[in-house]
């Protein structure tokens, strides 16, 4: 027998259909070990030593993993074809050999770029080891972002109240998106003006041209700068003469985009069906996992995190030959199209995402699938066909018109394109972030040289010139990539982890900054710019190819970036918040204290007259303060001077058709919400939430309305048949089927949810047993008796922070302890101080005779007999039995100790060290 590993549990089912009966797959469900969430974790003065820690709920899986393994011929590795894949697989066997699960069996690593039958049989017969370089590459970039984030982030917490974290890349991304909204802030618009002639050939066919010179000069876009201008202009043209000086045709070839990468399918998905990255890419992992298509599972596509453009040789073939069945020879160009990528850093390690099957046309497909899995299948199936289509001829023309009016001659010009053959046009366009001009596509009248042509009107219009347009998801990944910012896995989790701290949101589909998300940009550019640089993090990602490529040794790279990094640290730890609000105050003036229209000073207070405005620091985060506080108490948020905040008073939506009660819009002490009517003797209005990304400006009555009507029934459970119901709740949106409910995830929408989706995410929340029954409460980890009271000890992570727990007694742990970290004496003696302060009686342990002491030490006597097995002699003094009683109460507690550490049971899992 021989065992296979793989990530997820639908690629075992699959794989293991392919294999047959000699294969028993396992999945590993994702990593299984990392880095605790603590200090002392990845130790630079121990060569960067790094300890990890088993993932609590892959324990069962590993250990079924192991068990298969001791009577298995072989271990094949068989996780995802990238550095996170050879990292798992690399974990896996870590701690296989730990659990001393590895005998004799020989270990082979094999990659797939596809869930398909000859994909998995051909990668079965080439097998390899697993690769250190990748390996070592991915304990680089683990180590890097652990020290950023654990050595950043105190200090952030303690100059900048309210921050949560800086993370290596992420910060860079959050940057670039503050610097766009800063040249939009400092921006100032110019007027111009264009003037455009409506002209007439003779034989009655119209068209527009362009005023593109005026006595020998060229006149640029901005050059007519005024109103006077244009009208002395538009004067002439309405008593000018106009001809055809000359008519020039060029042809022209506009070529297909490639196949997708990772980059481009976040990109064009999010322009072409509102996608957002990290809903792109789970979407995406389901198609390439596969779907059951007569009465078989197979993936649809190919590996989905890739920056390669190419296609292999045989996918290329029964593209061509499909183009020749549907669309004919003429649209399959005569050599097939061989793509290089234009991105420096790109590794193209792995084919580009592509079908794994040409033949399976999305609309046989569909049917299988859910409707956002077809559309994003359709999307990678045309953009692949096409790419391997003929090229689209054009024939661009460019007629030059003379407009006379007495010694002066005007200038204008007309353009215009025209479709000659569509080619891969005629199934493919790709999508723009931002709208351009279309005066090109417009297709020209016949017309030539010396023809005299009519004025049929002359429109001179008014433009002012706008500032750079902010980012969208998928404008963003781009410049990224550009920039070599992050690499193709990773740019959709830093999108999600920048929204999820709430430092940016996404508003119609751009990003906008929030102020805690401008604030860390600030400090940090402010003292430590040059780790937010982007050249800097680009030459890291580089650094970190480079250890891929075993160019370089990854303690090295380490080591180079922590002596500078720590001496930065350094340096600021002694700064004292004063000035770290001067610097931020400088350096935010043009968001936080814009000029105001009349002139006047933008940082006079408008509640004293006399103070002056500045950025202040609070307990719940960054604000603006008057100088002449606690005399004057004025305050504002940050982007309340730019008018973006939402205005604190009710905006009204309409009235509710059916109880004819006003909807209104508001904002209260929790955030926004809508309201149905007002307060009538003392009972409340029904209010609902509104959730958290959406824009307030979207916000109208017919949405009011169906947030109002929540919770609704999506449908009827096609198990149990009860129904399944989405709401929103204290914990956000959710879906609930009987007892068990499950929050939506990113890209969900509470109103219009479906029922596949909705059972999907019940059978998800299931899967992670009794923990994700009620709204993820953690039922906690059992660390033993407690010796007087009886009962067993938890531990567990609350609301505001972990703690320990006993027949309702709670004591927080104290500064420095983590649940991972207590032991049964220190939450002994926490429930006890705990206890003891309110006034808790104490429990005798079930089973105590009566009478005995309060002190319980019959009962620590007893429990330490139990424990060791062995009868005690009755003490012949009291001293003899208060020295009993004592030794039993240690015993007591190294038995209770023993207890938990048993295997199988809730203790901490083993911490390893990396040497």
């Amino acid at each position: 027998m021989n065992v296979v590993v793989v990530e997820s549990p639908a690629k075992a089912k699959t794989i293991n259909k392919y294999l047959g009966p000699g294969y028993s797959v396992l999945a590993s469900f994702g990593h299984v070990r990392d880095l605790p969430p603590k200090d002392g974790s990845v130790d630079p003065a121990a060569d960067f030593r790094m300890i990890w820690e088993v993932d609590a709920k892959a324990q069962k899986r590993l250990a079924d993993i192991a068990k298969a393994v001791k009577g298995a011929d072989k271990l094949i590795l068989a996780t995802d074809p990238d550095r996170e894949g050879e990292a798992i697989s690399w974990h896996v066997l870590e701690v296989l050999k730990e659990k001393r699960a590895l005998k004799d069996q020989r270990v082979e690593r094999v990659v797939f770029n596809a869930i398909t039958k000859q994909a998995v049989t051909e990668a079965m017969k080439n097998p390899r080891a697993i690769d250190a370089a990748l390996v070592d590459a991915y304990l680089a970039r683990r180590a890097l972002d652990y020290l950023v984030g654990f050595t950043l982030s105190p200090v952030l917490w303690r100059k900048l109240p309210g921050a949560r974290s800086a993370g290596r890349v992420q910060s860079v991304a959050l940057r670039l998106v503050c610097d766009r909204e800063l040249e939009i802030e400092k921006f100032v618009a110019r007027e111009y003006w264009s003037l455009v002639a409506t002209l007439a050939t003779p034989r009655g066919e119209t068209f527009e041209a362009r005023l593109v010179g005026a006595d020998g000069q060229k006149i640029q876009r901005l050059d007519i700068g005024s109103g006077a201008q244009a009208e002395a202009f538009k004067r002439d043209l309405e008593s000018a003469a106009f001809a055809v000086a000359s008519v020039e045709s060029k042809p022209a070839r506009r070529n297909p985009p490639p196949p997708f990468t990772t980059s481009t399918l976040q990109q064009e998905a999010s322009r072409k069906l509102g996608m957002a990255p990290a809903h792109t890419m789970r979407v995406a992992q389901r198609l390439y996992e596969g779907a059951e298509i007569g009465g078989e599972t197979v993936g649809l596509i190919t590996y989905m995190r890739t920056d390669g453009v190419q296609m292999a040789e045989e996918a290329i073939a029964a593209t061509r030959s499909l183009i020749a069945a549907d669309y004919g020879k003429s649209y399959v160009p005569d050599t097939p199209r061989r793509y290089q990528t234009k991105v420096k850093t790109a590794q193209e390690a792995h084919e580009a995402i592509r079908p794994t099957d040409l033949a399976r046309r999305p609309r046989d497909v569909a049917r299988h699938l859910e409707p956002e899995q077809a559309k994003l299948y359709e999307l990678i199936w045309l953009r692949a066909v096409a790419s391997q289509m003929e090229s689209a001829e054009l024939e661009r023309t460019t007629a030059e018109i003379t407009a006379r009016v007495g010694p002066r001659t005007l200038d204008l010009r007309a353009t215009g394109t025209v479709v000659k053959f569509d080619g891969f046009l005629t199934l493919y366009q790709e999508g723009q972030d931002d709208e351009a001009d279309d005066e090109e596509s417009r297709r020209l009248p016949a017309m030539s040289a010396g023809e005299a042509l009519a004025r049929r009107a002359i429109a001179a219009t008014q433009h002012f010139t706008e500032p750079p347009p902010r980012y969208s998801e998928a404008s963003l990944v781009k410049r990224m990539e550009e920039l070599g910012i992050g690499r193709p896995s990773t740019y959709a989790s830093i999108l999600q982890v920048l929204k999820d701290r709430g430092y940016m949101r996404v508003d119609k589909r751009r990003l906008y900054p929030e102020d805690k998300g401008r604030i860390v940009v600030a400090f940090l550019e402010s003292f430590f710019a040059r780790y937010v640089e982007y050249d800097f993090t680009a030459g890291l990602e580089e650094e970190l190819d480079r250890i891929a490529n075993s160019e370089v040794a990854w303690r090295e790279v380490l080591r180079d970036f922590w002596r500078d990094f720590i001496g930065a640290v350094d340096e600021i730890k002694d700064l004292r918040i004063g000035q770290v609000l001067d610097a931020l105050d400088e350096m935010l003036a043009p968001h936080v204290f814009p000029p105001r229209p009349d002139g006047s000073d933008s940082r006079l207070c408008p509640t004293c007259g006399s103070g002056r405005l500045s950025l202040k620091l609070g307990k719940f985060g960054a604000f603006i303060g008057c100088s002449n506080y606690p005399e004057c108490r004025h305050t504002r948020p940050l982007s309340a001077a730019n008018g973006d905040a939402q205005d604190a008073g009710t905006k009204v939506l309409g009235l509710d058709p059916d109880t004819g009660l006003e909807v209104t819009l508001r904002t209260g002490r929790f955030g926004p919400y809508v309201q149905l009517g007002e307060a009538v003797d003392g009972e409340k209005p029904k209010r609902a939430g509104i959730p958290k990304g959406w824009a307030l400006e979207d916000i109208d009555l017919a949405r009011a309305l169906a947030l109002l009507s929540l919770p609704r029934e999506v449908g009827r459970h096609p198990e149990t048949g009860e129904p399944i119901r989405a709401g929103i709740g204290r914990f956000g949106p959710y879906v609930q089927h009987e007892k068990t409910y499950a929050s939506l995830e990113p890209g969900d929408d509470v109103l219009a949810i479906g029922l596949n989706r909705a059972v999907t995410l019940i059978a998800e929340k299931l899967a992670k047993g009794p923990r994700g029954r009620r709204f993820g409460a953690d039922p906690g980890r059992p660390l033993g008796e407690h010796p007087t009271r009886g009962g067993t000890i938890t531990v567990k992570n609350g609301r505001y922070g972990p703690y320990v727990s006993l027949d309702g007694i709670n004591a927080t742990l104290p500064q420095g302890k983590t649940p991972e970290t207590v032991t049964l004496d220190e939450a002994i003696g926490l429930i006890d101080a705990r206890a003891e302060k309110t006034g808790a009686p104490a429990r005798r342990r079930p089973g105590a005779r009566k009478g005995v002491e309060a002190d319980g030490k019959a009962t620590r006597a007893a429990s330490a007999r139990k424990a060791t097995g062995k009868a005690t002699a009755k003490p012949a003094t009291k001293a003899a039995a208060k020295s009993a009683a004592k030794s039993a109460h240690k015993s007591a507690h190294k038995s209770a100790a023993k207890s938990v550490a048993k295997p199988g049971s809730a203790a901490k899992p083993k911490a390893r060290a990396v040497k």
